[in-house]
């Protein structure tokens, strides 16, 4: 037998596994682990010595080609295969009509799906959808099944903006979703709470460095509480997306009865950056939530380590420095590019400065987010599953900017910081789309992945 690629002579890492070996593929999947001896022969041979093989980073929270984000498919796609990211979940929006709305009347989940899957033509990696719910309604209920059926099943909801949701109608959908099977995904910050503080801070006269304080822990902790206590009684899966502090991760804990079905993420930008930062760069890191302190990135890792948080994302929006810059510090654009640099930086951070094993980094940025929203065939390299590999090299040491990005964002939170651990080679179902730190995929390789409902008991 020979087989399409092995790759030999590096640390393999993937789930509870670490081992030096070789990874045989073929047919886009893996087929072998183990001695590189054992193996069968291969029509192509990468050499990894010296590097560490894992399972391709799956990215569960990423904004696309949307009233958010300027990035298309193809260049959010290869921003992330240089990092490492194999597969991403995007958002398939419901049309709301309303001031800040691109759309000029209320659209469907299906619609959404539709709109998204051909925006995707021109993907790099591959890709699935959560149904991003815009507005109350209905018609969310009599379609649900239909978008399960379509692949689709996790459903955003925001607690926040002028498309924030009542609390009596995420009642309504997780009640709805714990029947379906289905998971409940939530931005959690109490808007009131949120618009008070920042008007606050406006009549004072603030600058830009005030940013965090106007979107307090509290809020978010307060909101936090509310999905995850309302999910519990329920019984619907609930996942707490980009939870930013202690007080939202202790929210999140005290409903977690038995682990299963009340599960959260934190960023990579929570867990390496603080507020400080918008002394330095203005506008540049206005995210929601906000950045938060010292201590808040403690709590996170603890919470990492502890299975209280599960994931690590990057919540990935791509936007011009003009528009960060041009607006006041209360308005403008939220969020900040991440998919081309979050696996270097997160490693950085949890391997060389905490000491945390590649086995945790594969659990929390590959493993885990798969698991979570049923994506069987990706996560991990077992044979049978996805040849989605990433070789990593450990010593590679460069400095972060925004000049070799490939999203269309122009700037970078990181930037300046230099970093030891790099992407050295990315394959996608068995395909190198990045070699030596060049793309050599083409746009259009990524498919759509139709979800499982994911088995939330173990």
């Amino acid at each position: 037998m020979v087989v399409d690629t092995v790759i030999e002579g590096g640390r393999i890492v993937s789930g509870d596994r670490s081992f030096e070996g070789a990874v045989a593929i073929d047919g886009g999947k893996i087929v072998g682990l183990g001695d590189p001896r054992r193996l069968p022969d291969a029509n192509r041979t990468l050499d990894a010595t010296g590097k560490v093989v894992m399972p391709g980073v799956v990215d569960p929270h990423v904004h696309v080609d949307d009233h958010v984000s300027i990035d298309t498919y193809e260049t959010a796609t290869t921003a992330a295969a240089l990092g490492g990211v194999t597969t991403v979940i995007d958002f398939a929006w419901q049309a709301w009509a309303g001031e800040e709305s691109p759309w000029d009347e209320a659209g469907t989940l299906l619609e959404g799906i539709e709109r998204k899957r051909e925006k995707a033509a021109d993907a790099l990696i591959d890709y699935g959808f959560h149904g991003g719910l815009l507005r109350e309604g209905e018609d969310f209920f009599d379609e649900v099944d239909d978008v399960v059926d379509a692949g689709v099943t996790s459903f955003k909801m925001y607690t926040a903006y002028e498309f924030g949701l009542s609390n009596g109608y995420i009642n309504r959908v997780l009640d709805r979703l714990a029947d379906v099977g289905a998971v409940g995904v939530g931005h959690t910050e109490d808007d009131s709470v949120c618009e008070a503080v920042t008007e606050a801070l406006r009549e004072e006269g603030h600058g830009p460095s005030v940013y965090p304080e106007s979107r307090p822990d509290y809020a978010e902790a307060m909101a936090a509480d509310d999905v995850a206590r309302m999910a519990r009684e329920l019984g619907a899966k609930y996942y707490g997306i980009h939870t930013s502090c202690r007080k939202s991760a202790a929210a999140l804990e005290q409903h977690q009865t038995d682990g299963s079905q009340i599960r959260g993420e934190t960023c990579t930008h929570y867990t390496t950056l603080t507020g400080d930062l918008h002394e330095e760069m203005g506008n540049l890191p206005r995210i929601a939530p906000p950045l938060r302190r010292e201590d808040d990135r403690d709590a996170l890792f603890d919470a990492l380590q502890r299975d209280v948080l599960s994931v690590v994302s990057t919540d990935h929006v791509a936007q011009t420095r003009e528009a960060k810059a041009n607006s006041a510090w209360w308005e403008g654009p939220f969020g900040a590019n991440g998919l081309q640099v979050s696996l270097p930086v997160f490693h950085d951070e949890a391997v060389n400065e905490r000491g945390l094993s590649y086995n945790f980094l594969t659990r929390v940025m590959s493993q885990n987010p798969a698991e979570t929203f049923g994506l069987a065939e990706k996560g991990t390299l077992d044979p049978g599953t996805d040849a989605d590999v990433v070789i990593f090299d450990p010593a590679a040491e460069y400095t972060i900017t925004a000049a070799d990005n490939a999203s269309n964002a122009d700037y970078s939170i990181y930037e300046g910081r230099t970093v030891q651990g790099a992407v050295e080679t990315t394959l996608v179902r068995g395909d190198v789309v990045v070699e030596d730190g060049d793309v050599v995929g083409d746009p259009g390789h990524g498919e759509f992945v139709a979800r499982e409902l994911p088995d939330w008991s173990t």
